[in-house]
């Protein structure tokens, strides 16, 4: 589950920094899936950190060398989904007629309905919605850059945050209506609304 970039490593650490590295990428995901376990379980309030190092196998003082606490390790791990996730089309060389991975993100929230219903549970779901707004207003005013599509910076940066401010609320009228359309049909939805009142140069890579 985790999101985190290789860093730049001096020629002589070579032989020895992945190795810690990938040792650090194994405790961070497995303390983000006992979290993620127990969430299905019980509400956040009542899930202690000890309960997290006892389902990850982990010791305390691993855990606080990396999160302050578990609202630490759950918006750690949320943002390393949403830095994945908004920057899929970008790392693929999508069409820059896709601003955003509609499909891919509903379709992975569809098998993920009960990991859903636990966040609303816990009181927690606003939390992860909030912080997906801002990683996709940041990946969609990147993908409208490298598009053209002819407008300044600045309101590059107010239509990217009103468009993803409008793909969350499309993801939750989804969700409460059953998930009965498909992810493809709700990105092609998605798309018809961006594109509709916005035309890319006629200079554009799309």
């Amino acid at each position: 589950m985790s999101g985190n970039a290789d860093k730049a490593k001096p020629p002589g650490d070579q032989r020895i920094t992945p190795k810690v590295d990938r040792r650090i990428s194994r405790t961070r995901d497995t303390l983000g899936d006992a979290l993620v376990e127990l969430i299905h379980e019980k509400t956040f309030d009542e899930i202690t950190v000890q309960d997290v190092l006892d389902r990850a196998g982990v010791g305390r003082s691993t855990f606080y060398a990396h999160y302050r606490d578990k609202q630490d390790l759950f918006l750690s791990d949320v943002e390393d989904f949403f830095e994945l996730m908004s920057g899929l089309l970008t790392r693929h060389n999508a069409s820059l007629r896709r601003v955003a991975p509609v499909a891919e993100l509903f379709a992975h929230l569809s098998q993920a309905r009960d990991f859903y219903s636990a966040l609303v549970s816990s009181g927690k779901v606003n939390d992860v919605l909030e912080l997906g707004r801002g990683y996709f207003a940041r990946s969609i005013e990147d993908r409208l850059r490298m598009a053209d599509v002819g407008i300044g910076d600045d309101d590059r940066k107010a239509v990217a945050f009103g468009l993803s401010g409008n793909l969350f609320a499309l993801l939750e009228w989804w969700i409460d209506h059953g998930m009965t359309q498909s992810p493809g049909d709700m990105d092609a939805l998605f798309h018809r609304m961006v594109w509709s009142g916005m035309e890319p140069d006629t200079d554009s890579k799309i």
